[in-house]
């Protein structure tokens, strides 16, 4: 008996390893097995927003429950096992509120109508990516934007999680102003995001998730978060329903509608706004090289483009890359076994929905915030030292969290990128796809505002 156990361990290791090629990326089954648990703990809460924004575009909420759930399990199983990316792949947040309350709610469609044009914008994704464009796309994006970009993505997560923790406040004079801090879930989640930045700089392994889990407890302790008070709080074996939103989608309805402007939009604003994350994720997984080129980039995008099209049948809006892996990542998460982990653990959470929900927004801020501070580390590889270079990255990090967009940061940094090189003479530096980037951004932002 004791030599089949000895022998078998190291075949289960290997298959492993073969698979997601684990040795080769310099780590090991435990660490991206933490780091998926991390990325689920943070971005668990679509579990919970995403239904109710759908609700409000007329989707039954126990279907919307099961169509987020599955179409996440599906979209990162994908990410994990074809591409190898530690990158959850989930309900984009910003296309689910376009869904909701401008597809459905000023134009007035049937939720199935705006499924159809979920689809129609996936099949445009898929075609874009297998002849090779949005490759194209990713490398005409000069290496000072593809530095930035990760900045900006790092304080746009911030930004987030700073405004979940209630320490930055809508105001109606200055827009933005500091919250009430002596107020419990502020409070709490500072002292959160003191212990989780003690505990990374010791070098604690599961750092963050150590942060998230403590900083529940201690909301349970100051009778802010509600303690399970019995087995029902925890499980429940009663499943929500995806059948009636199942392939309810609406293709013909949403060809006879017309509606290019929508398609367009789902497709420019989920086009860029992955690609930018993309981009800042495979950086701090170090999966790019020195020449801006990321590994297995063909296969992430064809996951994404796959993605979407389960998003609609499953009865969800578009699926996108999440900028919450990088709280995986910055736990050591290198290798699909982290996306893998976190489509498990969606899935099991269909069981475990009432146990989720205890963990509060505040709990899971500080990971973000700090995560974001983090990825500013990339500013070091932004140059500034030539302005046609300088303003268009500045343009892409400050304008995400402004604009509470990826794809807008994007938007500005492409379209002042091209104009400048132009303008002052320096036409050979603007790729083609530079410039039909940059007039997409254009015309789109035309569509939005008529």
């Amino acid at each position: 008996m004791s030599t089949k156990v000895s022998t078998s361990a190291p075949v289960e290791k290997g298959l492993l390893d073969k698979l997601f090629h684990l040795s080769a990326k310099g780590t090991d089954v435990k660490t991206e097995i933490l780091a998926g648990v991390t990325t689920f703990v943070a971005l668990a809460y679509i579990i919970f927003v995403n239904p109710n924004i759908l609700a409000d575009a007329g989707i039954p909420k126990e279907a919307a429950i099961a169509s987020t759930i599955y179409a996440t399990v599906v979209a990162t199983l994908l990410m994990g096992l074809w591409a190898n990316f530690p990158i959850a792949v989930a309900p984009g947040m910003g296309l689910n509120a376009f869904f909701a309350y401008y597809v459905c709610g000023v134009l007035g469609l049937p939720w199935q109508t705006a499924l159809g044009a979920v689809f129609f914008s996936g099949l445009l994704f898929l075609v874009l990516t297998l002849g090779g464009v949005r490759q194209a796309i990713i490398k005409a994006v000069p290496m000072n934007l593809k530095s930035a970009i990760g900045v900006g993505i790092g304080l746009f997560i911030a930004f987030i999680g700073l405004k979940n923790a209630g320490i930055i406040i809508a105001d109606k004079a200055t827009f933005v102003a500091v919250g009430h801090l002596t107020a419990p879930e502020p409070l709490l989640a500072c002292i959160g995001m003191i212990l989780t930045a003690v505990l990374i700089a010791r070098n604690v392994k599961g750092a963050m998730l150590i942060g998230i889990f403590g900083t529940t407890l201690l909301g349970m302790i100051a009778g802010v978060v509600a303690i399970p008070k019995g087995i029902a709080d925890v499980m429940s074996f009663t499943l929500p329903s995806v059948g009636p939103t199942l392939l309810q989608l609406n293709i013909a309805g949403a060809w006879q509608y017309g509606i290019f402007s929508i398609i367009f939009t789902f497709t420019i604003v989920e086009l860029f706004d992955n690609m930018g994350t993309l981009i800042g994720l495979t950086r701090k997984a170090n999966l790019m090289d020195d020449q801006g080129n990321i590994e297995n980039i063909d296969r992430a995008l064809t996951t994404d483009a796959v993605g979407t099209l389960f998003s609609a049948i499953f009865g969800t809006s578009t699926v996108t890359s999440y900028v919450e892996s990088a709280a995986g990542i910055a736990e050591g998460g290198k290798t699909g076994l982290t996306a893998l982990t976190v489509s498990a653990l969606f899935l099991i959470s269909l069981v475990f929905a009432p146990l989720i929900g205890i963990v509060p927004g505040f709990a899971t801020a500080p990971a973000l915030i700090l995560v974001g501070a983090m990825m500013l580390a990339e500013i070091k590889h932004v140059s500034f030292d030539d302005f046609t270079d300088g303003v268009p990255a500045f343009l892409t990090v400050i304008m995400m969290p402004l604009t509470f967009s990826i794809a807008n940061g994007f938007a500005f940094g492409f379209i002042s990128y091209t104009f400048l090189k132009s303008l002052t003479g320096r036409f050979k530096e603007v790729s083609i796809f530079m410039w039909l980037i940059s007039f997409a951004f254009l015309i789109n932002f035309y569509m939005r505002l008529h």
